[in-house]
């Protein structure tokens, strides 16, 4: 596969759970693409390649090539549906973009220097609130993660939303609607260890 952040599939014609299950036992993803100033249009996709390109990580928050009979369109990823049962996409979804137009995107957090921490140092263990979070940018700028650089995080201390380092044009969606949305991400916690090394 040359580029993992194109998506190759061809359009289908009939929808309903009948048409996608006869796609899955084929071995085809059903999908739809949407949004734009076009119509949605049903896709299907081979379900090995859909598995290989879902392997990285950077794939849910960037720019996606989705090439459909032969026409290539900007989209992101929306939506996946999967088999909680056993290892199978049953359904994507797809939203077009307009490189001029602000999109919203759920974009993974990387956390960095848990243990070398002030408060990992002393025996502290971070605890996750978020493991990603919404963004809106032009599409240009979106970021495939956002770092949440934990060096400076002491026992007993929280990063929240407002703490994160943003790059230039992107803003996290929540914190519009006000700070009492100002989740917290990582707290460091102290753990019974290192309770009993202070006493």
């Amino acid at each position: 596969m040359s580029n993992v952040f194109e998506f190759v599939a061809e359009s289908r014609e009939r929808s309903g759970k009948s048409a996608a299950r006869k796609s899955r036992r084929q071995g085809n993803v059903p999908a739809v693409i949407y949004g734009g100033h076009s119509e949605p249009q049903l896709l299907v996709l081979d379900h090995n390649e859909v598995i290989k390109h879902l392997e990285h990580e950077a794939v849910y928050s960037h720019v996606l090539d989705v090439t459909v009979d032969g026409k290539t369109e900007q989209a992101i990823l929306k939506g996946v549906q999967r088999n909680p049962a056993r290892f199978q996409i049953l359904h994507l979804d797809f939203q077009r973009v307009n490189m001029s137009e602000v999109v919203k995107v759920h974009v993974p957090l990387h956390f960095t220097n848990e243990h070398t921490s002030i408060g990992g140092k002393k025996g502290g263990i971070a605890a996750h609130s978020l493991v990603d979070v919404e963004v809106s940018c032009l599409p240009a700028a979106l970021p495939e993660f956002i770092e949440v650089n934990l060096a400076n995080l002491d026992i007993g201390g929280t990063i929240h939303l407002s703490d994160l380092v943003l790059p230039a044009g992107v803003e996290i969606v929540v914190l519009a609607q006000g700070p009492e949305h100002d989740l917290p991400v990582v707290s460091m916690m102290a753990s019974k260890a290192s309770k009993d090394d202070v006493a």
